[in-house]
């Protein structure tokens, strides 16, 4: 038998709670709970569950921004939170923010030389980044002319810049139109074609029916269910009725 091959992304029994005080009080909430799971390389796991599921403090755990009250994460078996897992790892927020006096190009260049690019890698990387997104004709517009959508496809060329092993995408199709919503599920399709892993966090299920091969569902902070594509091919709507089955059936409301 061959060796096994270390996960992009683990989560090992990981919890995580957050502590409030007010007036000499301690309020403990719950973030998630002995999450135990891992996403392979080259594979793509959606993070589905409800408002205040815990898919945020999931993301925000294997970013490194939060460290877990027990348990451990690991990106490529490396600790998260660390300049090496930050480098094998591209992050594209729900709502990203830039700089609206820059532009696009301007941006990449930033983003690129924080990750560390030297300037020949600059000059290839960033047209071929903006090229995929689609802002070609747009990149020397400042990003304060820009809408919605076109930030949304400027956060998606900083995440993928560095050539990341692993890229994590909240909601990445938000605000996004029809024809942009396509053109972003084909380059993820493309990406997980070049053996990239992703985790990808949505309330479009459809989109996660579309690019992943597993499914996620959280409960109140709990993993209740993964859902195996062979669970959901060929029928299309058929992971959303998992979906709402499963929240139900653990008494969350949908």
């Amino acid at each position: 038998m061959g060796e096994a091959v270390t996960p992009a992304l683990s989560f090992e029994h990981v919890t995580k709670r957050y502590v409030y005080s007010h007036l000499g009080r301690d309020t403990v909430t719950r973030g998630i709970e002995d999450l135990d799971l891992a996403i392979a390389q080259g594979g793509a796991l959606g993070l589905l569950g409800l408002n205040g599921s815990g898919k945020t403090t999931t993301m925000k755990l294997a970013l490194g921004l939060l460290t877990p009250t027990s348990g451990a994460v690991r990106v490529f078996g490396a600790a998260a939170g660390t300049p090496e897992t930050h480098r094998a790892m591209g992050y594209l927020p729900e709502l990203p923010y830039f700089y609206p006096f820059l532009t696009p190009t301007e941006t990449l260049d930033l983003f690129g030389r924080l990750s560390g690019l030297s300037a020949a890698e600059l000059a290839e990387r960033v047209p071929a980044a903006l090229a995929q997104v689609g802002l070609a004709q747009a990149r020397e517009r400042r990003l304060s002319q820009f809408s919605k959508g076109m930030l949304q496809r400027v956060g998606m060329a900083q995440a993928i810049l560095h050539d990341p092993r692993l890229l994590l995408l909240d909601e990445p199709v938000s605000g996004l139109d029809p024809l942009a919503i396509s053109e972003f599920r084909a380059l993820l399709v493309a990406l997980r074609e070049r053996g990239k892993a992703l985790l990808v966090s949505s309330h479009s299920i459809s989109e996660v029916e579309r690019v992943c091969d597993r499914a996620a569902i959280l409960v109140e902070g709990r993993l209740v269910r993964i859902v195996e594509q062979a669970d959901w091919a060929g029928s299309a709507g058929r992971l959303e009725e998992l979906f709402v089955e499963t929240v139900r059936s653990h008494g969350a409301p949908a």
